[in-house]
């Protein structure tokens, strides 16, 4: 009898490379529009004064944490209590993301520096972008060699390089048990690649966390999408979506890979959950829309999509929730 060849995921290029959902958004622009960008719109961009209240008074005790308590360190990068766990997601807690002091910067610095973070648990990272593995910050943490990390297919071998003893490589839809944590890693509308010969060749994702009580999305990096619509029947409902709300101008460039405010709003709906908790805005300069924007129109399309403006929730940087 013939053995049967392994069908190859429709995420998985021939060549090792992959690709997002079938059904999801692409750039649109030019050319000149990605050369505009990159010349004019984002050399004259530079962030406003911080507004009041942006900034947490005290930073976060991340070990006193009780069970369904989260903390926003800035950017996608949370503490989280829970299933008994202390995760952390995307640690991007220096200041510059991009290799040799280049890229773009924190223009608010992180309410805890890498080496004073505790013991965690669980080190969770979505994909292997500059500002969602800071590698000198994770040099920096004390417990590489006691902390697991979780992390999609083809960025293992970084993390090990940096130091971390036990690492867990995930592919879509692929669920592991942590004790009494549960992490399904999940589809998201991106891409990889840390310089200019890797693009693609490790794969990027959102995470589902479930407990016994609890059910949290964290989306890492994504645009919008219909694969969302599928995650909510299969993997929801959430009692929260922790998402992506800015970076997301020019649109006809950033459509494909991060989310607008209203787009948040619509993927934490599509998603099932109760509440949506924007991230990724406020932080560092990515691209060239006034950076406290997002919350804003975060709000208002929680109105208009009878989301609920109370469930769309913005935290300071450094400020806790219970959830």
């Amino acid at each position: 009898m013939t053995e049967k060849t392994p069908v190859r995921p429709a995420h998985h290029r021939a060549g090792g490379r992959f690709r997002n959902p079938p059904g999801s958004p692409r750039s649109t622009a030019g050319l000149r529009e990605f050369l505009r960008f990159l010349f004019v719109d984002m050399r004259g961009a530079s962030p406003p004064p911080i507004p009041e209240g942006h900034v947490a008074p005290t930073p976060p005790d991340l070990a006193g944490f009780a069970e369904n308590e989260l903390a926003w360190l800035g950017h996608a990068c949370f503490a989280v209590r829970m299933g008994g766990k202390l995760i952390l997601t995307d640690p991007y807690l220096t200041r510059t993301a991009g290799p040799l002091g280049l890229g773009p910067k924190r223009f608010v610095p992180s309410p805890i520096a890498a080496q004073d973070l505790p013991r965690l648990d669980l080190i969770v990272i979505s994909h292997n972008h500059y500002d969602h593995i800071d590698a000198r910050a994770l040099k920096a943490y004390r417990w590489r060699g006691e902390t697991l990390v979780v992390c999609p297919l083809g960025t293992g071998k970084l993390l090990r390089r940096i130091g971390f003893d036990t690492v867990v490589e995930m592919d879509w839809w692929q669920r592991q048990d942590f004790g009494d944590l549960a992490i399904t890693f999940l589809p998201a509308v991106h891409f990889s690649g840390r310089g200019p010969f890797d693009r693609n060749r490790s794969l990027w994702g959102s995470f589902a966390f479930a407990s016994s009580t609890r059910k949290l999305w964290f989306g890492g990096d994504t645009a919008a999408g219909e694969i969302f619509r599928e995650i909510g029947s299969r993997e929801g409902p959430f009692d929260v979506a922790l998402g992506g709300i800015g970076a997301y101008e020019p649109r006809s460039i950033m459509q494909a890979s991060h989310a607008s405010p209203e787009e948040g709003i619509s993927i934490a709906r599509d998603l099932g959950a109760s509440k949506a908790v924007g991230m990724h805005w406020g932080t560092v300069m990515l691209t060239p829309e006034d950076p406290f924007e997002a919350p804003v129109r975060f709000r208002r399309a929680a109105l208009e999509q009878q989301f609920g403006e109370s469930n769309a929730v913005t935290l300071p940087i450094g400020g806790t929730m219970r959830f």
